[in-house]
């Protein structure tokens, strides 16, 4: 996560991006936007997760979240190890 930007409050909406290394195109496969719903659904499951819009893009995906249950940032970090296993 950016030095810049904090989440300050987990429990409000924030927006993230999360973005592809070098920005490759990578989610025109229909496939992978698949592995990308899948993590997405397993960290609302399993980490309390609250999705309130969300859009992917060829090479990033725009998200805001919130939780009560999950700071923010550990939610970002599962969601990839669980997006890395499955790709």
């Amino acid at each position: 996560m950016s030095e810049r930007y904090k989440v300050i409050d987990s429990t409000l909406p924030n927006f993230i991006t999360l973005t592809i290394t070098d920005w490759v195109d990578l989610f025109v496969r229909p496939q992978y936007c698949k592995v990308l719903d899948e993590s997405l659904n397993y960290c609302v499951q399993n980490m309390g997760i609250s999705v309130h819009a969300y859009v992917y893009m060829t090479s990033h995906v725009h998200m805001i979240v919130s939780s009560a249950k999950t700071p923010i940032p550990e939610f970002v970090r599962n969601f990839k190890v669980h997006l890395r296993k499955n790709l």
